[in-house]
């Protein structure tokens, strides 16, 4: 099985993580309703097993406890994965939510690079700010190790677009990882 624990801790937030590639039970409580609600759904459509306890500055607002928890997530994710082998390494996948679209690319490059393009017309779904969503995945992408493309082609609902994002990014994660081969999906031989 492919999987990692981690834990974090900083003067801001507290942050323990477990994540299995190839399933099992999800389990999140970071203190921010929708941000759970998006990380469940993250896993659920990866097909990854995730627990994930974090403890943040809330006071202050989400930004810490969701960039920390990206950054801890694309090290297990990193950590998970090993040396790569056989994995597909490129996926690309367009997920409507209701009026909203989104588009991701990934490749599993070893090269940490992200494009993000989404303009929330809402700056909050109920506690969580909308603009931390690019914020957590330059975290999750940075850590990782991967190059992340993520665009909204449309919408008029942060909610949807934003969870239209995150099922895109899980689906293409999905693809990603899957396991087609025993040969490193390089011409370099290594990511």
């Amino acid at each position: 099985m492919r999987r990692s624990s981690i834990k974090r801790e900083t003067r801001e937030t507290r942050i323990e993580l477990e994540l299995c590639l190839d399933g099992g039970d999800i389990r999140v409580s970071t203190g921010i309703g929708f941000f759970d609600h998006m990380l469940a759904s993250l896993a659920f459509h990866a097909g990854f097993g995730l627990a994930v306890k974090a403890e943040g500055d809330l006071n202050v607002d989400c930004h810490h406890t969701a960039e920390d928890v990206g950054i801890v997530l694309g090290q297990a994710f990193r950590e998970a994965l090993g040396e790569k082998a056989g994995i597909r390494r490129f996926a690309d996948v367009h997920v409507p939510m209701d009026e909203s679209l989104a588009f991701v690319a990934v490749d599993i490059s070893g090269r940490p690079f992200i494009v993000f393009d989404a303009q929330f017309p809402q700056e909050r779904i109920g506690s969580y700010e909308s603009c931390v969503t690019e914020e957590f995945f330059r975290a999750f992408a940075v850590n990782a190790g991967i190059t992340l493309h993520i665009r909204s082609v449309y919408g008029s609902n942060a909610h949807h677009m934003t969870e239209a994002i995150f099922k895109a990014v899980a689906r293409a994660l999905r693809i990603a990882v899957a396991v087609e081969g025993g040969v490193t999906p390089s011409v370099k031989g290594v990511l």
